[in-house]
């Protein structure tokens, strides 16, 4: 009977562990995947700097607003 060698088993011990390393891996992209589209965004934890901005141009500031002088009318 032959007998194997070493490094036939230390090889096949590494496949095995690349294989679980692999495994482990997509069950955490899928964990992260699930968590991720869970997720929604809570009411009221809004950035306060967007509130309100809609996509698209926006109306200028009441400050950046054109008024005539008197003498031009």
């Amino acid at each position: 009977m032959a007998q194997r060698s070493k490094s036939t088993f230390q090889k096949q011990e590494r496949e095995r562990e690349k294989q679980q390393k692999q495994r482990d891996k997509e069950s955490r992209r899928l964990e992260a995947k699930k968590a991720k589209s869970e997720r929604r965004p809570i009411d009221g934890n809004e950035d306060p700097d967007i509130v309100g901005i809609k996509p698209g141009p926006q109306p200028l500031p009441d400050q950046w607003q054109w008024v005539p002088r008197r003498d031009e009318k």
